[in-house]
């Protein structure tokens, strides 16, 4: 006679692990009462290589939703998409892509 088998993984919980290092990393910049929407976009175009069209679009995202995307890619990455955001005085953080 067999003794109680231990439980089994389910698919669910090893996909659900799986899809959840697949995501990849994002920056955001958050909506502050301090930068000028100029500024912002400037920002954007200098760091990121971003046209006037984009930088502007994404700024007003910023500016109407309170955040917007900038960026995406490894973990690392995105830290120092951050770190350099933050030196030019805009509010930023990374996180998993939802």
């Amino acid at each position: 006679m067999a003794g109680p088998m231990a439980p089994e993984r389910t698919t669910e919980t090893a996909t659900d692990a799986e899809h959840e290092l697949d995501r990849p990393w994002v920056t955001v910049v958050w909506d502050d009462p301090v930068n000028l929407m100029t500024y912002v976009t400037f920002v954007l175009q200098d760091l990121f290589g971003y046209d006037e069209q984009k930088a502007s679009t994404l700024m007003l995202q910023v500016h109407h939703e309170g955040k917007a995307i900038v960026s995406s890619g490894p973990r690392e990455k995105m830290e120092h998409d951050t770190s350099r955001l933050h030196a030019y005085g805009l509010w930023a953080s990374y996180q998993r892509d939802a």
